[in-house]
């Protein structure tokens, strides 16, 4: 038997400016720049963030040697959390002012049948303050080993997240010439989700190398889904409510291929073909109340692979690369005169990386320092239809976070 427990906090106290400063060109007359720009200079856009998160729990490990046919390792625990949160800018008539709490009670079985078979099930209790009842969370996974080398899963489980601001809805994005602004809608639900999920795992190993193969399938069906919907704009820029929107359902089949050969060398490769789509058209833009049924910035390909040499303990060399296929984006125009808000389909793109290591021991000190560098984004992809200047939108971005990048550094380690 054993005990553990576990006690986390973290505390942001930000101020923050967030706002457009009028320019000229944006208006016909001297007059109303003049008028602009003294309103914003009287009362600008200053915002404060004030968030407090403490989480803590206690949790119980108990083998129980003799159990049926097998072995059963019970856990059982409890965990509370904790999030106060005020953001808010006056001048935008914005703030999000919320303190939630959760309660959380567990029981997990893992019991080992036989040396062929394993089946994990539990069940979570939570009892949030901004909903009425207890929700329940059960889960369960059937392992099979079949031989020595391969291995079926299958696995079911539940979840939900709360109707109250995550961090997501904190972020002010600029968009449509102006800024963009989230809010609860009062009668916001706790959104739901049914998991299902099935692999077959084969590892074959052998004195000088290792090779396997994993093919997993997923579905996981949310109900009650969140969304963003439009409610228009006001002088300061776009709204947008927090609602409970259709069902939606992500699905899809991931492939994943390793190797290794005598620890000198390795390569880990996968690739994944997902659908992301809620039953129902969601509207993004009110001129276009068709909307789409696609989740948005969601690819329906992608994967990666990562080669590894380490022909001793000194010298290390690893070549990366991610590949993220087509997806459907939310163009907010600056100006709807000249570019209306609209739907873009990004290209798919890929990116190559290059590390390189060497070690050197420092005995004396039982270190060792490492020096590294390489190249981030080697082909130098980069969105090419971003938004520029102050106008533009700025959730709008897909693609690679870094052009062509070579860094170098030194780092000391233990050995």
């Amino acid at each position: 038997t054993s005990l553990n427990a576990y006690l986390a906090g973290q505390k942001t106290d930000r101020d923050h400016y967030t706002g457009l400063y009028p320019e000229r060109d944006e208006f016909d007359t001297e007059v109303e720049f003049d008028d602009a720009l003294y309103e914003h200079l009287s009362n600008p856009p200053y915002g404060i963030t004030d968030n407090t998160t403490m989480q803590g729990g206690v949790n119980v490990n108990h083998n129980l040697t003799h159990f049926l046919s097998g072995s059963n390792q019970l856990t059982a625990g409890v965990e509370y959390l904790y999030d106060e949160v005020v953001d808010s800018i006056p001048q935008y008539n914005y703030e999000i002012d919320q303190q939630s709490k959760n309660f959380g009670a567990f029981l997990q079985s893992d019991w080992r049948i036989n040396k062929d078979f394993t089946l994990l099930t539990g069940v979570r209790a939570d009892k949030h303050n901004f909903l009425d009842n207890v929700i329940l969370s059960p889960r369960a996974s059937l392992l099979y080993k079949l031989k020595d080398y391969t291995q079926f899963r299958a696995t079911w489980g539940t979840g939900f997240r709360a109707p109250q601001a995550f961090d997501s809805d904190l972020h002010i994005a600029f968009a449509g010439g102006g800024v963009s602004r989230i809010s609860l809608d009062p009668d916001l639900e706790a959104e739901r989700s049914n998991s299902f999920s099935g692999s077959i795992n084969f590892d074959k190993p052998t004195e000088q190398y290792i090779f396997g193969l994993t093919l997993e399938g997923f579905y996981t069906q949310l109900k009650e889904a969140f969304y963003l919907h439009p409610m228009g704009a006001d002088d300061r820029g776009e709204l947008f409510e927090k609602r409970n929107g259709p069902t939606a359902v992500v699905k899809g089949l991931t492939l994943e291929a390793r190797a290794n050969y005598n620890r000198m060398a390795q390569i880990e490769a996968g690739f994944t073909l997902q659908s992301s789509k809620y039953n129902e058209a969601i509207t993004h833009f009110d001129e276009l109340p068709e909307g789409k049924r696609e989740f948005m910035r969601s690819p329906n390909q992608y994967g990666y692979a990562v080669f590894t040499f380490t022909p001793n303990e000194r010298f290390s060399a690893s070549l990366s690369s991610i590949y993220t296929g087509k997806m459907t984006l939310a163009k907010f125009s600056p100006n709807e005169d000249w570019a209306p808000n609209a739907y873009k389909e990004s290209s798919s793109f890929g990116e190559l990386n290059l590390k390189l290591g060497y070690t050197m021991p420092v005995e004396r000190v039982s270190s060792a320092v490492e020096i590294f560098g390489g190249i981030k984004n080697i082909t130098n992809y980069f969105q090419s239809d971003s938004d520029n200047y102050k106008n533009r939108d700025s959730d709008y971005m897909y693609g690679p976070a870094q052009p062509r990048t070579i860094y170098v550094g030194i780092r000391l380690k233990s050995i």
